[in-house]
Formats: structure tokens, C-alpha cells, sequence
């Protein structure tokens, strides 16, 4: 900080005022230089944090985007699809097992399948054997589980006799037997079963039956003896049909299952009078109708859903079946 005298001295006193004065006006100029320097450099480092900004900002918004915020359709929200909110009201009981009904838990079996005694070698106080001591107390404890299981391979000779006549006679091959080698029914049925029972898939299910049993069927034989197992169902599928067709009301109902690539929704399940019979169709709207079973004679009774598929019917409704199907849609109108 430079002192100004208080009253004006001599040349000397005079030269060095104007000697600071120059210092101070190179210093200014250095600092203002300084300060345009800094003013440029923030100046494009706010333009690139704007940049970077848009950069992020387009493909924060798709993904973010969806068919509830933008023209895009339900189909492309893959498995991000919401649950469908719930149209029944709050009924004031409390979460869990109703109080006062029975619970559900194992219980000791009266008869077990192999019953293991443990013994005690020696005394717990005095370390004496007790080997031959009478026995005062039993306590019973069990546990329930699976043995090993292994996949089983029977061999069928088919012998070949030769009778007194000069003839010779093959043995028939059992029911079933129509191969050199196969796979059974039970490990055949245990793949159907978690393919279309468990939704596996094909791949995995064979997997699953190597992993467990020790066999391991190839895709295609799995997908061969669905094809056979569904020709057998043909007869109750024909019952099931001629059921429908006499009954007085038929329930329409449907629901949804994605699989991979566009979502295919809708399971078109028809049932009416303690039968069921169901097929399953690409989308929901008006081309469902005819994934129904051919001859299933709906008759207008009951409530609409509101869905297309309902509509196209022509005046076909959901039956309430004990007022449980009695829910309103987000169009009741037919």
C-alpha cells in the first residue's frame, strides 16, 4: 500500500509518486490481461459443458421415454411394461393368515419310510459304556427328502425259439418298446412337464433332466413326444368342446404372457360349466376371436370387460362366475 504525503516535498518526492504510478498502471494492465484470458477460457468451457449436456440429455430421454409419456407404442416397452394397477378396493384386513384359520406346517409321520436308532457310546457324566443299558426316553425326529435318483436302462431280448416243426418264432417287443434304443415315458413326461408345465425352455428342460437323472433327451425327441402327448389329449379336448358347446353360459377371459421379441400377449382362456379349454394368439384386439375353439357357442350374459376382443363378439360378455368376475372395465360399453 503506497502512502501519499500529506503536503507536497521536494523533486525527489515527485519522481518516485510518478514511478509508483507507472507500477500500479503495469500492474493493472497485467491483471486485466489476466482476466480476459480467464473470461475466453470460461467462456468455451461453457460451451462444451453445453454440449456434453445436449450429448447426455437425447439419450437420458430415451430411455426414460415410453408409451405412457410418449407416441410410442406398448409394445415397445419390452419388460419394463407396469403391473396393471388393481381396480379393487382396500378391504381393511391385515396381510398374513387370517386369524382363527388353521395353519399349514409338516407334521410326524406314524409311518416312516426307514427309521434310524442313535445310541449314546458312553455316559455324558461318568464316561461309562453304555452298552446294554435300558433305554428310558425317545425323542422323534424326521427328515423328509428325496434319495438319489438315476435314470434306469432296461434291456429288452427278444428271443428268437426254434420249434419242433422247424418254424421259429420272435418274442413281441412290450407296449411301448418300438426302438433299439428310446427314452421312457416317465423321463419323457418329467420334460413336458417342466417345459410346458414350469415354462422352461426346451433347452433348459433337457438340461434340468441331465442335471437330475442323468439322461439328457436332445430338443428335438423332447418336442417329438410333446407332439405325441398332444395327439393323446385330442379325446378330452373333443369332450371339453362338446361341453362348451351345451352349455347355457361360456366364460371368456384372457391373460398375458411376453415371450422374447414382439410381446405376445393373450392366452384366450374359454370356460364354461367346470370345463376349461384354452389357445393363445399374437396381440390383443379384434384378430383374437378366432385363436377361440372352433364351435364354442357364447350366449350375452354376464359383464363386459371392455376389451376389444369382447367388442368384436358382437354381444358377447364375461359371465360372473359368483359375482368373483364382477369388475368394471376401462370401457364398459359393447
Amino acid at each position: 500500500m503506497w502512502r501519499v504525503p500529506e503536503a507536497p516535498g521536494g523533486a525527489d518526492d515527485a519522481a518516485g509518486l510518478r514511478a509508483a504510478n507507472a507500477r500500479l498502471r503495469e500492474l493493472l494492465e497485467e491483471r486485466n490481461a489476466r482476466i480476459a484470458e480467464q473470461d475466453a477460457e470460461i467462456a468455451a468451457l461453457r460451451e462444451h459443458l453445453a454440449g456434453l449436456q445436449s450429448q447426455v440429455a437425447d439419450p437420458a430421454a430415451r430411455v426414460q421415454s415410453s408409451s405412457r409419456n410418449s407416441s410410442r407404442p406398448p409394445s415397445s416397452d419390452g419388460l419394463a411394461k407396469p403391473a396393471p394397477t388393481s381396480l379393487r378396493g382396500k378391504s381393511g384386513r391385515k396381510p398374513g393368515r387370517p386369524k382363527g384359520q388353521p395353519g399349514a406346517t409338516i407334521q410326524l409321520s406314524e409311518n416312516p419310510d426307514k427309521t434310524v436308532r442313535h445310541r449314546p457310546a458312553r455316559c455324558g457324566c461318568c464316561g461309562k459304556s453304555l452298552k446294554g443299558a435300558p433305554v428310558t426316553g425317545t425323542e422323534r425326529r424326521q427328515v423328509t427328502d428325496i434319495p438319489p435318483v438315476r435314470a434306469r436302462t432296461t434291456e429288452h431280448q427278444l428271443l428268437t425259439l426254434l420249434c419242433g416243426c422247424g418254424c421259429e418264432t420272435k418274442a413281441q417287443a412290450p407296449d411301448g418298446v418300438t426302438a433299439p434304443v428310446q427314452y421312457g415315458p416317465r423321463i419323457m413326461g418329467t420334460g413336458i412337464y417342466l417345459w410346458h408345465g414350469q415354462f422352461l425352455s426346451r433347452d433348459r428342460a433337457c438340461r434340468a433332466l441331465s442335471e437330475m437323472f442323468g439322461c439328457a433327451p436332445s430338443p428335438g425327441a423332447l418336442a417329438a413326444a410333446a407332439r405325441k402327448a398332444a395327439g393323446l389329449t385330442a379325446p378330452a379336448l373333443q369332450a371339453v368342446t362338446r361341453h362348451l358347446i351345451s352349455a347355457e353360459v361360456v366364460h371368456f377371459d384372457e391373460t398375458g404372457f411376453r415371450t422374447v421379441g414382439p410381446v405376445l400377449e393373450s392366452a384366450l382362456f374359454v370356460a364354461g360349466a367346470a370345463a376349461g379349454l384354452g389357445g393363445g394368439g399374437p396381440g390383443r384386439g379384434r384378430g383374437e376371436p378366432e385363436h377361440a375353439p372352433s364351435g364354442a357357442r357364447a350366449v350375452a350374459v354376464g359383464v363386459a370387460q371392455g376389451d376389444s376382443f369382447l367388442r368384436a363378439q358382437g354381444g358377447v360378455v364375461q359371465a360372473a362366475e359368483e359375482g368373483s368376475h364382477l369388475r368394471p372395465g376401462p370401457d364398459d360399453r359393447l
